[in-house]
């Protein structure tokens, strides 16, 4: 193709473009023909994600809208103001923190809050009052099983749990023997309350105060 020619073509074309928006422009109804797309609201950058949960807390109904990000050990200390269970190593290997939903223990910081939509959760305070303790709480003050007191209510709520679970027939790592009822015992106290540290080393009094109450309740 001569230069001449293509100097022509692409004349040609920038006059043809030129005539189309002229006409579009002197249209009265171009501009209405194509809105122009909603503007999206603006959100600030770094903004949380909110989610409204709803469970049953020490028996009374609880309500919150929280960061989607919220373990359920912060939802219940900053949020809730129950600072009975603690903050200990806030990665599952301590046991402070241990609560119980729907019957079963669980380490709070390990679990989201909004996972718990509809579910029951008893924390420290609400297994009894210095008033009227917990056959727990009472063993744990009569056996001493407590020196610094941060891991107790982990502790306790742990120990109520664990006589649930022989109960129930739920096997441990040193049942002997699965297909029976499991015995209480030392060794199977002291396996199922492993994930509990004491770092006082109030072990034995622990083991004492829960063989008190599991013989109570036999």
């Amino acid at each position: 193709m001569r230069t001449s020619d293509v100097a022509a073509t692409r004349r040609g074309l920038v006059v043809g473009t030129a005539a189309t928006a002229a006409t579009l422009a002197a249209s009265p109804g171009a501009a209405a023909a194509r809105p122009a797309p909603p503007l999206a609201s603006p959100t600030p950058a770094g903004a949380p994600a909110m989610a409204k949960v709803s469970f049953s807390l020490n028996g009374a109904p609880r309500s919150l809208e929280l960061d989607t990000r919220t373990t359920l050990l912060d939802a219940l200390r900053e949020h809730l103001d129950l600072t009975g269970t603690k903050k200990g190593c806030d990665h599952g290997q301590c046991g402070a923190c241990t609560v119980l939903v729907d019957g079963r223990r669980i380490n709070a910081c390990l679990t989201l809050a909004v996972m718990h939509e509809g579910q029951s959760i008893t924390t420290i305070e609400g297994l009894g009052t210095p008033d009227e303790l917990h056959p727990m709480q009472a063993a744990f003050v009569k056996h001493d099983g407590y020196q610094c007191g941060y891991c107790t209510p982990g502790q306790i709520c742990s120990s109520v749990a664990v006589l649930e679970e022989i109960k129930a027939g739920i096997p441990s790592h040193v049942t002997g023997e699965l297909t029976a009822a499991p015995q209480l015992t030392a060794d199977e106290i002291r396996e199922r309350m492993s994930g509990n540290i004491c770092r006082c080393g109030a072990y034995s009094n622990i083991i004492e105060a829960i063989t008190e109450v599991a013989e109570r309740q036999a």
